[in-house]
């Protein structure tokens, strides 16, 4: 019997693909594990936006607001950071100019800065390893310096949820959406909330259990089967790297946190809520405009385990009869700001639909 001439080539680029993918894995697990070195991102302060502040039990928070076109304060939507949350600006305005496309559609952009490592979940402890004190190593804790890929080198230094105990679930639930409506008049309920990674993680459980507060939420390229094998160690290693943080401090293996910070623990609540909900991940493989270099592989492992994620939170929502889900699987992306900045661009009418 003879084989089709296509069905060698199809098995040849399947085995390619999957050389592929097996090779961003890899790199990234090496990178993750020896600190490779990650490009320094570009402030690009926004001057439209207005420096936020509010007293919190981490101190004062600093968040960034855009204040809509037409003046409301009844559309609000927050917007959250990935792993490596600098202390200065947020990533979205760092590295996109979505404020300025949402605030024309007349929402108001609430971008909390900080939480580097955090999943903004409220924390157990301070970050330590083995009962060391914080600052007892040669880091210094700068949120920005985990960038360059050394994270592992300041797991001894203070600074951020080192020298004190992470509470964003609190900040971002009660602190910060009271100080909102207290200063500026901001609607506390029917918001959104979206985010990448481990902003899209938290988005959707900071939904799912404050269903008051938010109406609408996204994840872009977010873990969202926290609970499924290797997940929480992979969440370890990732950590170590974006910062030098210990996960132990966060919750312990056996905690009931891991279950709470869980979106696919959370389906049922987000279908019994009735939660409208945009949920993405690419495919992993570069666009065009993704350069060959260890940036783009690592981020195509990173998106590929995101994708994995993603796709089991849907049949999970598949199984519960949902039918408050948007999903968006574009064919080509990696874990990186330009397929975030599209996909919030592609979700604005949705979130524009279902809040205030």
């Amino acid at each position: 019997m003879r084989l089709s001439p296509a069905i060698p080539a199809l098995r040849s680029r399947r085995r390619f693909w999957l050389a592929t993918a097996v090779l961003a894995v890899m790199i990234q697990a090496v990178s993750l594990v020896s600190g490779g070195a990650a490009p320094a991102a570009r402030a690009a302060f926004d001057p439209t936006g207005m420096d936020f502040w509010v007293d919190s039990a981490m101190g004062p928070i600093k968040s960034r607001v855009f204040r809509a076109a037409d003046g409301n304060t009844s559309r609000v939507v927050y917007a959250l950071d990935g792993m490596r949350a600098r202390e200065d600006l947020s990533g979205w305005e760092i590295d996109t100019d979505i404020a300025r496309e949402f605030t024309k559609w007349n929402i108001n952009v609430v971008m909390p800065v900080g939480g580097q490592s955090s999943f903004y979940t409220d924390w157990n402890a301070p970050s330590t390893f083995l009962g060391v004190p914080p600052g007892s190593g040669s880091g210094n804790g700068s949120a920005s310096g985990s960038a360059s890929g050394s994270g592992g080198l300041q797991a001894l230094a203070a600074g951020p949820g080192k020298s004190y105990t992470y509470k964003w679930e609190t900040f971002l639930t009660r602190d910060l959406p009271n100080a909102l409506r207290d200063r500026l008049g901001f609607a506390s309920h029917r918001n959104g909330v979206f985010g990448l990674s481990m902003g899209g993680s938290a988005a959707l459980t900071l939904a799912a259990h404050y269903p008051g507060q938010f109406s609408f939420a996204g994840s872009y390229s977010g873990y969202l089967n926290i609970s499924a094998p290797g997940m929480r160690e992979a969440i370890r290693v990732a950590m170590v790297d974006a910062g030098g943080y210990n996960v132990d401090s966060m919750a312990a293996p056996w905690d009931p946190k891991w279950l709470h910070i869980d979106p696919f623990v959370a389906a049922p609540s987000l279908v019994a809520n009735n939660t409208r909900l945009w949920v993405s991940a690419a495919s992993g493989l570069p666009t065009a405009t993704d350069g060959p270099s260890i940036g783009t592989v690592n981020g195509m492992g990173l998106e590929a385990l995101a994708l994995v994620n993603t796709r089991a939170f849907q049949v999970r929502m598949a199984t519960l009869g949902a039918q408050n889900v948007h999903y968006d699987f574009p064919a080509h992306g990696i874990h990186a700001w330009n397929n975030w900045a599209d996909q919030a661009l592609r979700m604005l009418p949705d979130l524009s639909a279902n809040i205030g």
